[in-house]
């Protein structure tokens, strides 16, 4: 009888473990069979730019309808160039060298990646205040050019047409200095209630149905402003959870701590899918908070929440397929593009880390996809440079996230 039940055991158990092996490969074959979007970086694209240009911090990013790729960067700001980096001609003398020119702020790269135009920066007498930091640009559906800026005095959107002809300054600049603090060390203050100017925008999204941009007006202010495209007008505002924003300070980030009922700053970025779902980046809170349009909250997703500094999220794109299935990520703390499925927000893989060769990130600010689904990216701090992503169809998930997405990389 004893052997009877040990020998009953024993095959109960071969039993189970052979199912767990069943199991464990059955799983190994559904996860080979998700087909997932893959890419190549392209490290041939830009083509060489003219007139020994160079970028500075490349901070903003947007494809028109033509496919042409736009950047804005920060070359030419006051206190970005790196005299080590970029000779210029010294107070009493000639150059020092060949290398090298910054670029105009904003750059237009057609799909080959030749440059085909670049202006742009402060002009004296300019019936606009060009910012003191640009940050994001975006060309909407008639052909208009829109940059933000989170430099201190920054508080207003600047509308131009492609070729950098002047159309509208919406927002007063200045709008959030304290009066009271000294005018050669100003104080700006955040006034996220505010309804006639900005708080330092990080930038734009161009819903073209409603004619209205969706700001992230998120570097001093805590919220979502939607503006009519046509006047400026700011329409309707929220912070997080769909609720009024405030400017209290919140401290620094603890992920073991609960999670805020407001945006932190940088709020930095409000992007809307094809069905409506507005989502945003809120970056240093390491989540994504879903709306609709109207702000009513719809849900959060955590992203890294171990993530400290600069955040996990900074930006966001989504898939060119009607359904926008996967959604895009920019991480520029941790040196990833991270893709999900955009339904259940479930991270499918990443690709890219730290570096300097093609396909690695030093700080992976902006994020954009064009018509054919090829991926481009633009990094800060040190990074300096935009990259392209050739997309290569579905696939399977690669093997490991430690491989760059190289030319037959085979991952």
């Amino acid at each position: 009888m004893n052997n009877r039940k040990f020998f009953t055991g024993a095959a109960l158990v071969a039993v189970l473990a052979t199912l767990g092996v069943v199991q464990g490969y059955l799983d190994k074959v559904a996860a080979q069979a998700k087909q997932v979007p893959r890419f190549e970086v392209d490290p041939y694209w830009p083509k060489p730019m003219p007139n020994n240009y160079v970028f500075g911090q490349t901070i903003g990013l947007g494809i028109s309808s033509d496919d042409h790729v736009w950047i804005i960067h920060r070359g030419n700001d006051a206190g970005n160039l790196d005299r080590t980096e970029y000779a210029q001609p010294t107070p009493n003398g000639p150059r020092v060298s060949e290398c090298c020119n910054p670029a105009p702020p904003v750059m237009e790269f057609d799909a080959a990646g030749n440059n085909v135009g670049g202006w742009g920066g402060p002009v004296a007498g300019a019936p606009y205040q060009w910012p003191e930091s640009n940050h994001g640009i975006v060309v909407d559906h008639k052909g208009f050019v829109w940059i933000g800026g989170n430099g201190g005095p920054d508080s207003h959107i600047l509308k131009f047409t492609r070729d950098g002809k002047f159309v509208a300054q919406y927002g007063k600049p200045g709008a959030r200095k304290d009066p009271a603090s000294p005018a050669d060390k100003p104080v700006f203050r955040s006034n996220s209630l505010d309804m006639e100017s900005f708080g330092r925008v990080a930038k734009i999204f161009i819903d073209p149905k409603a004619n209205e941009g969706y700001v992230s007006d998120g570097y001093l202010n805590k919220r979502v402003a939607v503006i009519d495209l046509d006047s400026g007008k700011i329409k309707r505002i929220w912070g997080a959870y769909g609720e009024p924003p405030t400017d209290a300070n919140l401290g620094p980030y603890d992920p073991t701590a609960p999670l805020p009922r407001q945006f932190r700053n940088p709020m930095h970025c409000a992007e809307m899918s094809n069905d409506g779902m507005v989502y945003t980046c809120d970056r240093p809170n390491d989540r994504v908070q879903v709306f609709t349009a109207q702000g009513k909250f719809v849900s959060e997703h955590r992203i890294e929440p171990q993530t400290r500094s600069d955040g996990s999220v900074w930006d966001i794109a989504f898939s060119k397929d009607p359904q926008q299935q996967f959604l895009y990520m920019a991480d520029g703390a941790n040196e990833h593009v991270r893709i999900f499925d955009r339904k259940s927000m479930t991270e499918l893989y990443n690709f890219g880390y730290g570096g300097r060769q093609p396909g690695m990130f030093l700080g992976v600010h902006s994020i954009a996809v064009d018509s054919k689904g090829n991926l481009y990216t633009t990094e800060t701090y040190t990074g300096k440079r935009l990259q392209k992503f050739v997309y290569k169809g579905l696939g399977a998930v690669p093997k490991s996230s430690k491989v760059p997405a190289w030319p037959g990389s085979g991952n």
